[in-house]
This record gives structure tokens, sequence and C-alpha cells, in this order.
């Protein structure tokens, strides 16, 4: 999916780089940009992430953010090479890497701007899932998959999922996703609310930016004051639960359980769990 969404751009304020973000149209298109990563979030994807994030909240031409992935994927989640060659200073360098993926969270909920997602392939972890949740329209492609992630490698959910997952699907089927880390196939995502609607893998870089360009057409203070009471509606509170997801991640990301889980991500085996 290296495809570039439409040729009317009028501007390109972030040309290079791990995030790529362009704008035209009153669109703000907003690219993870490691493909050979996956678009595994690194401290650097993190960091642009989030300044793409606020670069569309001061900018108020902006009525619809576009949110997509270069690559294979989506996004596969945190940068696991990464996380793993930290070692037991996993705990203080994840407080730093869910700070910022938390931060980028939080401003997507509170944008003004309407913000559709693009999912292709994987959509895991707290990155990949996390930013799904906290999107207002998701549009997939019929062979992407949601996967939680987080238990397989000794960690709990994180990006919000923890929070937004449950009231988008229900507790039953949020907990059976994240306890499982089975992955969710995309008519399943669709037929549980997780996403909102589905395209061909061929037709999906084209149907979400004409959604985008639809969106984009609407009266912005109505779209921004629906989108608000909305979030509001679902008496979230995202923000107030991010501290505890964040303490929570650091704590098990100290534990021998989680660099057991992403040893053996990386050496492609069944991990061993000891409780530690």
């Amino acid at each position: 999916m290296t495809d570039q969404v439409g040729a009317d751009y009028a501007e390109e304020w972030m040309a290079e780089g791990p995030v790529l973000l362009n704008y035209g149209k009153h669109v703000a298109t907003l690219t993870l940009n490691r493909p050979e990563a996956s678009n595994g979030m690194n401290i650097a994807l993190m960091r642009a992430l989030h300044e793409a994030v606020m670069r569309c909240h001061a900018d108020p031409r902006v009525r619809v953010v576009h949110l997509r992935g270069n690559g294979p994927n989506f996004c596969a989640g945190g940068d696991v090479r990464e996380f793993a060659s930290k070692g037991e200073q996993l705990g203080d360098f994840l407080r730093e890497v869910t700070a910022y993926l938390q931060m980028a969270v939080g401003a997507l909920i509170r944008l003004n701007s309407i913000v559709i997602t693009e999912v292709h392939g994987y959509a895991a972890g707290g990155g990949g899932l996390g930013l799904v949740c906290a999107s207002d329209i998701v549009i997939a492609g019929k062979s992407a998959k949601f996967l939680a992630g987080a238990t397989r490698v000794g960690m709990a959910p994180d990006g919000g999922a923890s929070v937004i997952l449950s009231r988008l699907v229900g507790f039953r089927r949020a907990a059976d996703i994240v306890i499982s880390n089975r992955a969710v196939a995309a008519e399943e995502a669709l037929s549980i609310g997780l996403i909102t609607r589905l395209a061909q893998d061929e037709e999906l870089a084209a149907d979400a930016r004409t959604l985008a360009l639809n969106y984009a057409k609407g009266a912005p203070k109505a779209m921004a004051a629906a989108k608000r009471l909305l979030w509001t509606g679902l008496g979230i509170g995202v923000e107030s639960c991010l501290p505890e997801e964040a303490r929570t991640v650091a704590e098990l990301s100290a534990t021998a359980d989680a660099r057991e889980g992403l040893a053996a991500v990386l050496e492609k085996r069944t991990p061993v769990f000891s409780g530690r």
C-alpha cells in the first residue's frame, strides 16, 4: 500500500520521515511511513505522529484527517525489536513510548476534524488497534485483521484500547479479543461495530479518499460539535483512564514475562511464561 492517495494536495506539511502529512481540499492525509517495519511504533514514529496530529489541530481548514499506513500493514503495534533491545530498562523506556502514544490518541479524539482511518493488513497492538479505537470512522479492506496483541508479550492493552474497545464492541467481546489475542477478520469487525464499513482490497485507498472528501463537504462546526457530543455520550473519559493504563504497561514491561514474550516473538516460538 505505497500509492499516494490523490494528486490534488495543495501543501506538504511533513514530506519525509516516519510520518507523512499532506493537506488539500480540507483533508489532511496522515500516513504512517515505516513500511519496512509494518509501521511498528518506535519513539521517532510516535513523536512524529503526535506532531502531525497537533499540526492538524492548529489549522482550522482541516475538516477531515485521513489516517493510513504505507507498506503491507496499517500498523503492527509497538516495535518489538526496539522494545526487546532495552532489556531490564524496558519499563523506563515504555513510560516515554506510552506517553507519546497516549498524547496522540487523546489529540485525535479531541480534534474538531473527523478522523477517517483506512486499514489494510494488520492493525495490531496499542499502535494499530488503539488508533482504530480512537478514530471516528474506520474503513477496512476485506482482508484486514485486528489484533490486541498485548498479553501475548506479557503486557496489557494501551493506546486507549483498554477503555474504548469495550464501549465499541461490548465487554464480553472485548475481553475475548484482548485475552485470547485472536485475529479478528474484517467482516467480523464490521458485524461487532469495531469498524464502520468494508471495501474491496484493491479499491480501499480510492474508497477511503472519496469518503474523506465527501465528509469534508459537511458543515465544519456542526461536524465538530456532533463528534464532541458522540464521544461525550459514550461516557468514556478516556484521558482520565490513560494514566492508569500507562502505569500498568510500565509495571508489566519490567517483568521477566514481558522480556520472554518479546523474545518469543523475535524468535518465532511459543513463549513460556513464569509469572515473574
